[in-house]
């Protein structure tokens, strides 16, 4: 029987309406980033995949996503999943991309800030997608997480392809048959700018 982890990136902060890197800082919702969650909960009311549990990293920002969700669909909000959580990013959290260039230049990610690096992020977010999925092995799990967390997921799991921005509160699919991952849909914001392209992946 296939099972489904729904993967939602958390609602817009100030910090992300300013540019600033979050990384492990811990910042909380505003409030268009709550009706952004409020939004995604009622297109999960109308859609197939029903998820019988809510997940998130610990951080405000996911956490306050994750309430919104499950007290909406009126399912359980887990105990957080250290796992899930975005990114260290070392003395760049906190800058704004004007702050970054003027102290570090335009390949700041190039140098070594105290920001944890793609392979280790990449290895991480695979390991806590199969843990989740073996701890509640055939349940519908929703987890809500962090925009770098999910790109270099998906990178790994599907290669350079999948690679762009994630935007806040995208919301993604990832369906498991056996062993496999299968992307059924990716990085879609509908819920919140209807006019927008959505790119859905059938896996076969």
């Amino acid at each position: 029987m296939a099972q489904y982890i729904g993967l939602v990136r958390h609602g817009i902060t100030d910090w992300n309406a300013q540019g600033k890197i979050q990384g492990r800082t811990d910042i909380p919702l505003n409030d268009t980033g709550r009706k952004q969650a409020a939004l995604l909960a009622e297109r999960l009311k109308k859609e197939d995949i029903a998820f019988e549990a809510v997940i998130s990293s610990g951080l405000r920002r996911a956490d306050e996503t994750g309430a919104i969700l499950a007290n909406a669909l009126n399912i359980p909000l887990l105990e957080p999943e250290p796992g899930l959580v975005e990114r260290a990013y070392g003395q760049v959290e906190g800058t704004t991309p004007e702050e970054r260039e003027k102290r570090w230049g335009a390949d700041w990610r190039q140098l070594d800030l105290g920001q944890e690096r793609d392979d280790d992020l990449r290895d991480r977010a695979v390991k806590t997608l199969e843990s989740l999925a073996l701890r509640r092995e055939g349940a519908n799990l929703l987890a809500v997480t962090h925009g770098s967390w999910l790109a270099q997921l998906f990178i790994a799991l599907f290669g350079q392809m999948s690679q762009g921005h994630i935007g806040n509160l995208s919301y993604s699919i990832l369906e498991r048959r056996g062993a496999e991952w299968h992307p059924v849909l990716y990085n879609c914001t509908k819920h919140i700018q209807p006019s927008d392209a959505v790119t859905i992946h059938r896996g076969r």
